[in-house]
């Protein structure tokens, strides 16, 4: 399906080993992943490169964003086909990652697909906001990822509440990253983050990208997450 050595090769250029079974099972992942598509919109880019560089290696650039720890627990929020989170926990095994998405059917073939390709990730059939606000996940997770879910300052409000105290929240953007990092500064302050960095990267086809890298430094307040049609209507 895909090239293996491409993909190899990109993921090294980002200082990223990936080795023969990582990158079977990336092969794989792509398969079933077109294979589904054909009925149920998972993705607009169905060609192989495409795959290999607008989902795998967009995925991999979180790994390049910041140091994160053997072991380390991270929640990837609305993760629909499974982008970062199902390519995370394949280039990096040790990770305990937890799916979440409001779409129950998108999890179902997540986790049909972690098993056949001998991954192991949890499912998490929530709304952002309502995990959030979950006692069994509210501030449990140390790295918190989202790939062009929302503004930064909805999303903000959406991840924080779910970071633990001394975690990093990642927001995966496009170019005008840098734009929505400083929009969202009142909103990353009131939830408890400090934005360490926006750090702008380009893609092996071009396109660019923007990772922001948000310290959780203090608990969120036990009024956030609010309700989502308060959060659409009136971000912090």
């Amino acid at each position: 399906m895909i090239d293996t050595e491409k993909m190899r090769s990109i993921a090294a250029d980002m200082g990223i080993a990936l080795e023969g079974k990582m990158l079977t099972q990336l092969d794989t992942y792509a398969r079933l992943l077109t294979e589904k598509n054909k009925v149920m919109n998972l993705t607009r880019i169905e060609d192989a490169d495409g795959i290999v560089v607008k989902h795998f290696a967009d995925s991999l650039t979180l790994l390049t964003s910041c140091d994160i720890p053997l072991g380390a627990s991270l929640i990837d929020v609305g993760t629909g086909a499974g982008f970062p989170g199902m390519v995370l926990s394949i280039a990096r095994p040790d990770l305990s990652v937890t799916l979440l998405d409001s779409t129950k059917k998108r999890l179902d073939f997540l986790l049909e697909t972690a098993a056949e390709i001998g991954v192991t990730v949890a499912a998490a059939h929530f709304r952002a906001e309502d995990a959030g606000r979950s006692p069994s996940m509210r501030e449990r997770y140390d790295v918190v990822c989202a790939r062009a879910v929302a503004r930064l300052s909805v999303l903000a409000e959406y991840c924080l509440p779910l970071c633990a105290v001394g975690g990093v929240f990642i927001s995966m953007k496009g170019p005008a990253g840098e734009v929505e990092a400083a929009e969202a500064a009142r909103a990353v302050g009131l939830l408890g983050g400090v934005t360490r960095e926006a750090r702008e990267l380009v893609l092996p086809d071009g396109s660019e990208r923007t990772i922001i890298v948000i310290d959780k430094t203090k608990r969120t307040g036990g009024g956030y997450p609010r309700p989502q049609a308060k959060i659409k209507a009136m971000p912090l």
